[in-house]
């Protein structure tokens, strides 16, 4: 089990591509914790933004009467990718994972897959 700044590291430094990683409560929409981002990418802007789309997506989800969980958002811009993470872990409820990659060295299929099991050793 990880707690929040080994994850945050770990997501940070093994996930190619990765420029900044978010633990974000939802419900508040405040970062929990942040690693990376820069001085024109302020990460606790971007939580804060992102939780407004994790909101929308379940209110939308709510309306059509979809029954499943959300599992990522994905979010594809020219030259980065944003991609969130509910988290489904013990404890995790209410939170979600942002990760910013730089869309010309990233590989989504494995930062997914990455971030998944990030998730799964995340203790909060």
């Amino acid at each position: 089990m990880a707690n929040t700044e080994t994850a945050l590291k770990e997501a940070l430094t093994s996930i190619e591509g990765a420029t900044g990683v978010a633990l974000v409560d939802y419900t508040s929409g405040m970062a929990l914790g942040t690693m990376g981002g820069s001085k024109s990418f302020d990460l606790n802007v971007a939580a804060a933004g992102n939780t407004d789309v994790v909101r929308a997506k379940m209110r939308t989800m709510e309306m059509l009467g979809l029954k499943g969980d959300i599992e990522d958002i994905l979010i594809t811009l020219t030259d980065q990718y944003h991609m969130v993470r509910l988290l489904k872990s013990r404890g995790g409820n209410g939170l979600f994972l942002y990760l910013v990659l730089d869309a010309s060295r990233a590989n989504l299929a494995m930062a997914r897959h990455q971030l998944k099991k990030i998730e799964q050793e995340l203790e909060v």
